[in-house]
């Protein structure tokens, strides 16, 4: 029997991901078919002319799929939903005899919600939902999703969600949740009803408190604002260009390295293959807008922008735009594999997904840029001895934010990523990226930077990769900025959190009312679109919020790596608050307010509250009870 149940499992995994392939097939057949024929070869020929009768057949012919979605409400029973029934109500608006049990239950914007929903359509390729269902991250996701949804066996739904996905994605109608129902490779839907339940309880209890924190933090924020003001409208605005333009170089840099367990620079004499690492950097240098040939007093010091995942050199350039006008040299890099062109590549179908070694390269990507414009900085005719190599900033957004974090000093915490990963509960996406330093061979990696002297994040994901262990190792002045809205590294673990743990006095919080992970970022032309954000995940309109970064980051690096006291000013709530606009509201916190921070956190997640503080309670119980007694 058992034997029986196990052939009929590995038949049904390999009939779903079939259809899959064939979903796919049919997608790319046109381009292949073009490819093909136009090598005039009679094989290419006859594999386009096979491929696309198979397709055609397979799209054409009815597939199994689920009509009805069931689940058990205890102590009630099972109860069943028909997919006929929602999508009448999708298309329709209209509520059969049986779906009216359910509707009745529900409030009139909840339905129309509902009915939103069921008629959202993504625009995505099968091509891109089949790279990301099969990329390590994306396959951790549907295994945890598969968990609630699940085949009419109870088992998990993994494969049945990937394989209804693409299909739901390669045909005519598009992406949509009655689609996907359609095209799931089971006769019918079962919800882990308990287990949904209780997910969805535990994030609306994670949001509840979110909102708590952010309404707290304003309110600690607004206490500063009572101390002496400055009156900002007579004093020079930062927010808008200094008196400098620029000198634009475009640097090619290639070096080797010896692949180890995780790569390291072939100078580190690491055993292991040799490989070849190629990438550019823009550098902006400051040049007299009046006289492009006087000579400026340098040498500058430098900043290093590091983008995020599927981004590139050109997100941030607005904001090396701004910070050369006020006397940085700017070197805006673009780190092979998960940059928008190479991560194009893997959702096309074309190359594979980065690899979790990035983790280790892209700290070092910076590191090796910072020896190279070292050496220009001796013996370049345009660079020698304008660069001050000594006096670095680092700025990065999301994966750069972690590569900023790692090099001011951050080290990976590999048993709080056992405990984490082994298995990944958490409800919080940036873990499920964070969770691959699993395939890094646990070491101390070399990837700290004693140049970098000050560093500007932009939401950063940290909680994971390197906990507060790792966070507290950072003894530069940093300024952490999250979204309150942000999804993707949400702004409690990933910068709150880790803002009281910095041991530095010299750190600051900002937080972006309604600010989502997009909101400090530029967008591409919409053809060069890597991923469809919905504008939903976009948020509010970002203009106010490009204004906050120039301001911010002009601020923190004049005071911090020039150490102009009169800048310091600007980083106060006060001056968050002179420039905040609605929606976009703008919250400033130094590390006056840390303990303050520290202590309303671990009231509301004492799960993360530190041994030292959980003794230090402890203590404070028995002292009470002592004195009662």
């Amino acid at each position: 029997m058992k034997l029986d149940i196990l052939i009929n499992k590995k038949l049904y995994h390999t009939v779903a991901d079939t259809l899959a392939v064939v979903a796919m097939t049919q997608h790319n057949i046109d381009y292949f078919s073009k490819i093909l024929h136009k090598k005039q070869h009679w094989v290419g020929k006859a594999i386009a002319s096979f491929f696309g009768v198979i397709s055609s057949v397979a799209i054409t012919t009815p597939a199994l799929g689920a009509d009805r979605i069931d689940f058990y409400y205890p102590p009630f029973g099972d109860f069943s939903i028909s997919t006929n029934d929602l999508e009448i109500f999708a298309k329709q608006g209209k509520i059969t005899s049986d779906f009216a049990f359910y509707a009745k239950r529900a409030k009139p914007e909840q339905l129309a919600q509902l009915r939103e929903f069921l008629q959202s359509k993504f625009n995505i390729s099968p091509t891109l939902v089949s790279q990301f269902t099969y990329s390590p991250i994306g396959e951790k996701i549907l295994q945890r999703l598969g968990e609630l949804v699940q085949v009419e066996t109870r088992q998990n739904g993994f494969y049945a969600l990937r394989s209804a996905l693409i299909l739901s994605a390669a045909d005519p109608q598009g992406l949509t949740l009655v689609n996907i129902i359609r095209r799931y490779p089971s006769p019918s839907i079962r919800l882990n009803f308990s287990e949904t339940v209780n997910t969805f309880g535990q994030l609306s209890d994670l949001l509840k408190k979110r909102d708590v924190v952010v309404a707290a933090l304003q309110q600690i924020a607004d206490k500063d604002t009572t101390q002496a003001q400055i009156d900002f409208s007579k004093q020079p605005d930062i927010r808008l260009a200094g008196g400098l333009g620029f000198q634009k170089f475009t640097l090619n840099l290639r070096y080797v390295y010896q692949q180890a367990a995780a790569r390291l620079p072939s100078r580190d004499n690491q055993s292991g293959s040799i490989l070849e690492r190629k990438y550019d950097a823009d550098l902006y240098l400051p040049q007299s807008r009046q006289n492009k040939t006087a000579r400026l007093p340098s040498p500058f010091p430098v900043i290093v922008i590091s983008h995020g995942l599927a981004e590139d050199r050109n997100t941030f350039a607005y904001l090396a735009k701004h910070l050369v006008s006020y006397g940085f040299a700017v070197a805006v890099i673009e780190h092979p594999e998960t940059n928008s062109k190479e991560f194009q590549q893997f959702l096309s179908g074309i190359a594979g997904p980065p690899q979790a070694t990035e983790l280790i390269n892209r700290p070092l990507d910076v590191k090796y840029l910072l020896d190279e414009l070292q050496r220009l900085n001796v013996s370049d005719v345009n660079l020698k001895g304008k660069l001050n190599l000594q006096q670095v900033g680092v700025i990065g957004h999301s994966l750069g934010a972690y590569t900023a974090l790692a090099l001011a000093g951050a080290t990976i915490n590999f048993p709080q990523v056992r405990k984490d990963c082994n298995p990944n509960r958490s409800l919080n996406l940036s873990v499920f990226l964070q969770c691959r330093a699993l395939e890094i061979k646990p070491a101390i990696y070399p990837i700290k930077d004693e140049r970098v002297k000050a560093m500007l994040a932009f939401n950063p994901l940290d909680s994971t990769i390197f906990g507060s262990k790792g966070v507290s190792k950072i003894k530069i002045p940093t300024m952490l900025v999250g979204g309150s809205q942000d999804i993707f590294t949400p702004p409690v673990p990933e910068q709150i959190f880790p803002f009281t743990r910095l041991p530095n006095s010299d750190k600051y919080l900002a937080l972006i009312e309604n600010g989502t992970h997009f909101t400090v970022e530029t967008d591409p032309p919409p053809s060069q679109r890597v991923i469809p954000v919905p504008n939903g995940l976009l948020g509010p309109d970002r203009t106010p919020a490009y204004s906050y970064v120039k301001a911010l980051s002009v601020a923190f690096f004049e005071t911090h790596l020039l150490n102009k006291p009169n800048y310091r000013p600007y980083l106060s709530e006060s001056y968050a608050k002179f420039i905040s606009k609605a929606p976009l509201n703008l919250s400033l916190i130094n590390s006056s307010s840390s303990e303050e921070i520290a202590q309303l956190l671990s009231k509301l997640y004492p799960q993360f509250a530190s041994s030292k503080e959980l003794k230090i309670k402890e203590n404070s119980k028995n002292l009470q009870k002592a004195a009662r007694i």
